[in-house]
This record gives structure tokens, sequence and C-alpha cells, in this order.
């Protein structure tokens, strides 16, 4: 009963950057709930999901050794938020970008619908 829904997708050239955004909603949050880990995945055409970066509640990240020190993944001011600054983005940057997020009390992990990042010249 959680809902991701992302945000900031679109057309980019070569080096440009993208911000995309994530934000949960659901009955669950009237309790006051926090997640465990947020966090975005990826997937190309004829590829397979791939985990880009995660931030736990308390602040840890990790990141996918192909966007390290390219992409900053950040909570938000607003509880239960997530971005991913993406800097200079490259072609083998395109695909689906999907958020995640691992909450107490749900049974498995809640997905977002997908934003699509074009990075073309």
């Amino acid at each position: 009963q959680v809902q991701l829904v992302e945000s900031g997708g679109g057309l980019v050239q070569p080096g440009g950057s993208l911000r995309l955004s994530c934000a949960a909603s659901g009955s669950i949050f009237r309790f006051n709930i926090m997640f465990n880990v947020m966090g975005w995945y990826r997937q190309a055409p004829g590829k397979e999901r791939e985990l880009v970066a995660a931030i736990a509640s308390g602040g840890s990240t990790n990141y996918a050794d192909s966007v390290k020190g390219r992409f900053t993944i950040s909570r938000g001011n607003a509880k239960n938020t997530v971005y991913l600054q993406m800097n200079s983005l490259k072609p083998e940057d395109t695909a689906v970008y999907y958020c995640n997020a691992k909450f107490p009390y749900e049974p498995s992990d809640s997905w977002g619908q997908g934003t699509q990042v074009t990075v073309s010249s």
C-alpha cells in the first residue's frame, strides 16, 4: 500500500545533467513511518535491472561503480523522499530509472513506475 512516484526524467545531451525525484505516499505514513532504505535502479533495453544508488535512513549511501563521482543520491527534507542528481551524463546512462524503497511493515519492496532518461546527441 505504498506508492512511489518518480519525476525528472527526459532527454539530455551527453555531458548534461538531470535531477530525479521520488516521493512515497500511502496509508502507512499516517503512522510516522520512515524508510529503511531507498534507492534508484535502472534498466536499459535488453539489459537487466541494476542498482544505481541507495541511501539508508541513517544517511549511508552506496553507488554503482559506473556512476560513482557523477551521480549523487540524497534525502529530501520531506520524509520518505529521495533525489538522484545525475551529472556528466553518458549515452550508456540511457534507461528507465525506477525508485525503490523498503519500509517497515511492508512485506516486499515498493517500486515506482519508472521515468525515462535518454542521453543522446
